[in-house]
């Protein structure tokens, strides 16, 4: 599977709608896209249940919206499965799963969990936000905007948006918010009406195989697009410049935002305050407007206004209401999350895991760090990305006053011979401290930072675990000096 087809899946096949179904099963129900697919499909009145191998805590608040969970894999749990029970899984399942097997035996339908979250899009008028960086940042704001615009939009994104508590609900309205996620090459099921892409970069090149692959994906997603609808791309990203320019040349609606001179929706001015922003807007008729992000980094303005792009152009928002409601977003979980602070000492958690998320976290995190260190703990993220990105990563350091790296943290991948951090290491021009250990590593925490100093535990693996132990041992620490 690395060509950029998914033999597993077939996503061009018809779906059933939801009235044809009455049970659904979710094997690794905890993970971040399918629990919230869960969610919905529980909210709009089907019977569900999920099982997975962790009891992580996701699956205690799934119980307590009617969702029957399991720990652990099992051919029981399958065969429990009434007959019909359409089941639902993710690439991550391998299809020796033992639960799995014994489904495939029985022969109940199995789907992508993207199929199935584009089983409860259908009949609503669909935002899609796609794009290698960003797209969790951008769906979540757009739901924000949208929830104080008073539209009550469903949303599905890939973590929970701060002061909604959720990554996924059923809205009255009749717009839906979803991430796609082009990992896979299942973003291609969605069928949006709108459809946001905020960069096209390499990643995911253990899936793809090749550049051309992965633009060739982008495009048929775009062609997915509502041939009535909207493609919104960042013209300051050269692959989704690329892409916009094809698509328009293909017939399609399309429209640019960014600093760049040819945008079509042009921001300028672009200044940080603080865990803010702001800059100016114009849009297609040269008017201008102030536009202010509640989020960290300049990269969110642009993500701002391709938001804006998104529904006033595409969602038939005002200018001015459009403007305005990017205020209420306030960021989702794991993206320059502020976790505490103690003894002056502050400690952020970012989902950062490839070359561009990095470099957007490091810009950021140079802001915010005021007149402290920036201290960064990256634990890379599979073994293929680090192959292919790990010189990359190492300029992204390069910028920061104290770097540690860890351990690849391998998630679906089996170790790779001759790929460790110590590419990373190697490549950085800067000294940096390898770690091998979550203990290792807060102990060299513990001894570095200082009162004023930023540090940022980043990555898509458990190195998000760190920061509360972080925050432990300096208020046991603070506790000892008193």
């Amino acid at each position: 599977m690395s060509n950029g087809v998914n033999e597993r899946f077939d996503f061009s096949a018809a779906l059933p709608g939801l009235d044809e179904v009455e049970r659904v099963h979710f094997i690794a129900v905890g993970g971040s896209g399918m629990s919230g697919i869960a969610r919905l499909m529980r909210a709009r009145g089907l019977q569900v249940s999920g099982s997975d191998n962790v009891e992580v805590p996701v699956l205690a608040k799934l119980a307590q919206d009617g969702i029957a969970i399991t720990v652990g894999y099992s051919e029981q749990t399958a065969d429990a499965l009434p007959d019909g029970t359409l089941v639902v899984i993710s690439t991550a399942i391998k299809e020796d799963n033992p639960e799995l097997l014994r489904v495939r035996e029985r022969g109940l339908p199995v789907l992508h969990r993207a199929q199935g979250l584009a089983m409860v899009l259908s009949g609503r008028r669909g935002l899609a936000v796609a794009g290698a960086n960003g797209k969790t940042t951008t769906s979540g704001m757009a739901t924000a905007a949208l929830r104080a615009l008073e539209r009550d939009p469903s949303f599905a994104i890939g973590a929970e948006i701060v002061g909604v508590g959720s990554n996924s609900a059923v809205g009255a309205g009749d717009d839906f918010v979803v991430e796609a996620d082009e990992s896979d090459g299942s973003f291609v099921v969605y069928h949006p009406q709108v459809a946001i892409v905020t960069s096209v970069k390499d990643d995911h090149l253990d899936f793809y195989g090749s550049t051309e692959h992965l633009v060739a994906a982008y495009r048929e997603f775009a062609l997915t697009v509502d041939p009535d609808g909207l493609l919104v791309c960042c013209a300051d990203d050269p692959g989704s410049a690329a892409l916009g320019n094809w698509a328009a040349d293909q017939g399609r609606r399309v429209l640019t935002y960014g600093t760049h001179e040819q945008a079509d929706i042009r921001i300028s001015k672009l200044t940080e305050h603080g865990w803010s922003g702001r800059c100016v807007l114009r849009d297609l008729d040269g008017e201008h407007h102030n536009l202010q992000v509640n989020v960290p980094g300049v990269h969110n303005l642009e993500n701002a206004a391709g938001v804006v792009t998104a529904l006033v152009y595409g969602l038939g928002v005002s200018m001015p209401d459009a403007v305005a409601s990017v205020a209420a977003f306030h960021g989702t979980s794991r993206r320059a999350e502020l976790r505490g602070e103690v003894g002056g000492i502050r400690v952020v958690d970012d989902y950062a895991h490839n070359r561009g998320k990095l470099e957007a976290m490091v810009r950021t995190g140079r802001h915010l760090r005021g007149e402290g260190r920036l201290i960064v703990v990256f634990q890379p993220h599979l073994y293929s990305r680090t192959r292919d990105q790990a010189v990359g990563m190492a300029a992204a350091l390069d910028g920061v006053d104290v770097a540690i790296v860890m351990d690849i943290y391998g998630a679906r991948e089996a170790p790779m011979p001759g790929v460790s951090s110590d590419l990373i290491a190697a490549a950085m021009t800067r000294p940096c401290t390898r770690t091998h250990s979550a203990e290792e590593t807060v102990d060299l925490v513990l001894a570095t930072a200082r009162p004023g100093d930023l540090v940022v535990t980043v990555g898509a693996g458990d190195v998000t675990h760190l920061g509360p132990q972080i925050l432990q041992r300096l208020e046991a620490s603070t506790s000892t000096q008193d």
